[in-house]
């Protein structure tokens, strides 16, 4: 960018052009990491607002009266101020600013469900400017998409552990190495695939605790139980742990404390817990779903399981940390793999470019 004044940025101004990412969720979950991974890249090239809750790394975030009242008349030189949104209740509140208020604004969507939405998120999805999405498959659901742009990880932040049982030593809990399933609790996210794989694998990985870290909400409540009970029909109530949901602050070093994370969903649009793992030296086992098939480079970082089934993962899990020089193997080539193919800021950059496109392209129109 250039340094010097400019006709849209008089001097003495901030010459950042502004953007407004919206998060409107009360709970932190897949999407939020993926928008917090990228927000926190974007606000040193961007006058950035975060709307509605707070992610981490992020600017403290304004509520949508104060989003409305900064977006009243159009930024210096440009024709319209950009939201950012990632699920219904922002698309909502977008297309109500610019739709009923009438405010300069324009809506770019990032998607990345592989499946045909529902009737109400066509409906917004039809209104918004601009789409990304994150895989080709993604791509085929919506329309007017302008760019794929795979979803990336934070490489700086999600690294290695310079000593793994140190770091999980750290963690408190117990065993000499940890297993992990990351998500919410219920059975599209195939918490009892994981469940059952641990039952399967942990007599054969003495030392090894494995961990459902994620909450149940009100109505799952009762599948969490009967995971509860099965654990411990298993007799494995002090190696398979349900700590609750882990603080966003603290997740990196709790997965480079990992020895192995398993994803068994049985739906999943994307995924970005093995690609967290990935990013800090940590192979996986996962489920044929989401895009943990092209994540595995065909294997080299982690094994994918058809059809998620336990028997299968387990036995993977067993093999992966049962063989010292094939862990190693993976170990290096996932963190390689994640830091070459799916860094956070290439994924930034590129819908950058999206939103400079959006403002030349408004920028013609008026000549």
């Amino acid at each position: 960018m250039s340094k010097g004044p400019d006709a849209r940025h008089p001097a003495g101004e901030d010459r950042r052009d502004p953007l407004f990412v919206l998060n409107m969720h009360r709970n932190f979950t897949g999407v939020s990491a993926t928008a917090a991974a990228v927000t926190s890249r974007q606000q040193d090239r961007y006058d950035l607002r975060l709307v509605g809750g707070p992610l981490p790394g992020c600017p403290e975030p304004i509520g949508f009266r104060e989003a409305i009242r900064l977006t009243r008349t159009p930024p210096p030189g440009r024709p319209f101020h950009i939201w950012h949104v990632r699920r219904n209740p922002e698309m909502r509140a977008g297309i109500f600013a610019r739709d009923v208020l009438r405010l300069p604004v324009r809506l770019v969507f990032t998607s990345s469900a592989q499946r045909r939405h529902s009737l109400l998120p066509r409906w917004l999805i039809a209104r918004m400017d601009a789409i990304v999405a994150t895989t080709p498959a993604a791509a085929d659901f919506v329309p007017n998409v302008r760019e794929v742009v795979p979803h990336g990880v934070d490489i700086e932040r999600f690294h290695p552990a310079e000593d793994r049982a140190r770091a999980w030593a750290a963690t408190g809990y117990p065993g000499t190495a940890g297993i992990a399933t990351i998500g919410r609790i219920r059975p599209e996210k195939g918490t009892d695939r994981f469940v059952e794989t641990m039952i399967r694998a942990l007599p054969h990985l003495p030392g090894h605790t494995a961990l459902v870290i994620g909450k149940a909400t009100k109505e799952h409540s009762g599948f969490l139980e009967r995971l509860r009970q099965s654990v411990a029909e298993a007799g494995l109530e002090g190696r398979i742990l349900f700590p609750g949901e882990a603080p966003a602050e603290t997740m990196p070093d709790l997965i480079r404390s990992l020895s192995l994370l398993v994803a068994l969903p049985r739906y999943e649009g994307y995924g970005v817990t093995p690609l967290e793992a990935m990013a800090s030296g940590v192979p996986f086992v996962a489920s044929d779903e989401g895009w943990f098939e092209t994540f595995s480079g065909g294997g080299a970082c982690g094994e994918i399981i058809a059809g998620g089934n336990p028997e299968a993962a387990a036995r993977a899990a067993v093999e992966i940390l049962s063989d010292a020089s094939r862990y190693a193997d993976l170990a290096e080539a996932a963190r390689r793999r994640a830091v070459e193919h799916f860094s956070v800021a290439a994924e930034a950059e590129a819908i950058n470019r999206i939103y400079e496109t959006l403002w030349s392209e408004s920028a013609q129109t008026r000549l």
